[in-house]
């Protein structure tokens, strides 16, 4: 397989990407002891991109024989010189393009419905007889895997396995007032396949009674005041501005559209305190949760170094936009399935650790709120973003005090982030989550706890 498409793909004149793909999920869903879902699907095919002179072909197919691969592969010539006659030229050659190889040494390690099933089912079980007064439960449980083999015509080669499996279980509760209380968490799971993460279901009972114990506090909690407070968020709420209201700001493709981080580069946009990655694949001294080696146009993977000491260092790129730009990629450009082209997406992007310590930054605050959980996030190119609050406390005084319900932050992160003060010195990743843009895309993204003015919303 690897030795025909190496010779296919340099037989191009231009620069030609070969990268076939399998992609394996299975999941598994129990709503109030009911199996509700129960799905497995396999996605294989081939797709190959020709660049000429400033455009792009396209082509792809749901076989992986080696006629299948040539037929893209001249498909995606033909296309991009169907571009070429109709748009701009004179962009010049892709001169980024790198030759190098990586192969994955693990294999790939499936897993059978059944023992999801089981597993889910052993889970909500425990729930059921150990809290009988919630309103619904819901235990969602995911294996996956993308296999992604890639030749360029510069001669880059990769083999890359990118398996994810985690477990989602969601609660309820009806408060005093007769609305409904819900709460859910990641238990487990991350990079790697179902038997690396999960052996026994018991293991997992703490981590429930953790979450229902969370819940009963949330049953009666208060709503915050309306409007700017001093507020801790928690290293998933850091992880979600990293992601959403600034590494989207940051990506090269959004850039050149007119997002707010046009231009930018050298000026301060945060405090001094703030320094922000989208890490390839080693992250602190430790390996990524979403390990990147090679990207889906055959450049080795660096970590793009975005918020340096509070001033904006860099974009991500794929090669195009680093040509345009006149600088090294780092390896940003991810497809999602075989059928879909690569576009400038995130890896693993975090704000790095402090020196404080969570207590003392709690201790700190006379009056505000420390927010710990967040359900989903949205932002703009202009930076402006509102994240849903779905778990926090009151800090009166120094001292956690009353839970929150639900509610909401909003801002505009780099004025956000100017007023950051006080980092933890640890970090904690979300490795569950999809990307969105255009094409789901897994990411993880993470930070410490941060000590902020952010807007709060109210009842």
């Amino acid at each position: 397989m690897s030795d025909y498409m190496k010779k296919l793909v340099t037989d191009i004149k231009d620069h030609a990407e070969l990268r076939m793909q399998t992609s394996r999920t299975r999941r598994v869903s129990v709503v109030g002891g009911s199996l509700v879902g129960n799905m497995s699907s396999v996605s294989k095919g081939i797709g190959a991109r020709v660049y000429s002179d400033g455009v792009w072909g396209f082509a792809s197919k749901s076989s992986t024989d080696e006629e299948s691969a040539r037929e893209v592969l001249l498909s995606a010539k033909e296309n991009a010189g169907l571009l070429y006659s109709r748009m701009p030229k004179n962009k010049g050659a892709l001169i980024n393009a790198q030759k190098g190889e990586y192969t994955e040494k693990r294999a790939f390690v499936d897993v059978s419905q059944k023992t999801l099933v089981d597993f889910a089912r052993a889970v909500d079980s425990y729930i059921e007889k150990t809290y009988p007064a919630l309103t619904s439960r819901h235990v969602g449980l995911s294996s996956g895997c993308i296999e992604k083999t890639l030749a360029t015509s510069e001669g880059a080669f990769s083999y890359q396995l990118f398996p994810r499996t985690y477990m989602i279980v969601s609660l309820s509760c009806e408060a005093s007032d007769g609305t409904n209380i819900e709460l859910f968490d990641v238990l487990g799971g991350g990079e790697g396949y179902f038997c690396d993460h999960y052996s026994d279901p018991a293991l997992l009972f703490p981590m429930v009674d953790s979450l229902y114990q969370e819940l009963m506090k949330k049953k009666e909690g208060i709503f915050p005041d309306a409007g700017e407070a001093l507020c801790i968020i928690d290293s998933s709420i850091a992880g979600m501005v990293a992601h959403e209201a600034v590494g989207h700001t940051v990506e090269a493709d959004l850039v050149l559209a007119g997002s707010v981080a046009n231009g930018s580069i050298g000026k301060t946009v945060a405090s001094p305190l703030i320094n922000l990655t989208d890490f390839a694949h080693t992250a602190f001294g430790k390996r990524a949760p979403l390990p990147v080696y090679t990207d889906d146009e055959g450049t080795v993977c660096e970590d793009a170094v975005i918020i340096k000491d509070g001033v904006l260092q860099g974009y991500m790129n794929n090669l195009e936009s680093a040509l345009h730009f006149g600088v090294k990629p780092c390896g940003n450009a991810r497809a999602f399935a075989f059928s879909d082209e690569p576009l400038i997406r995130m890896r693993n992007t975090a704000i790095h650790p402090g020196t404080d310590k969570l207590s003392d930054m709690i201790a700190s605050v006379d009056k505000g709120y420390y927010l710990t959980r967040t359900q989903n996030g949205q932002a703009d190119t202009t930076g402006e973003f509102m994240f849903g609050i779905t778990m926090g406390y009151e800090i009166v005084n120094g001292k956690l005090g009353r839970a929150l319900r639900d509610t909401t932050i909003s801002g505009v992160a780099f004025n956000m982030l100017k007023t950051v003060d006080m980092l933890s010195d640890d970090i904690a990743w979300d490795f569950a989550g999809y990307c969105g843009k255009k094409q789901p895309m897994p990411v993880s993204m993470g930070g410490p706890s941060i000590r902020c003015k952010v807007n709060i919303g109210g009842r």
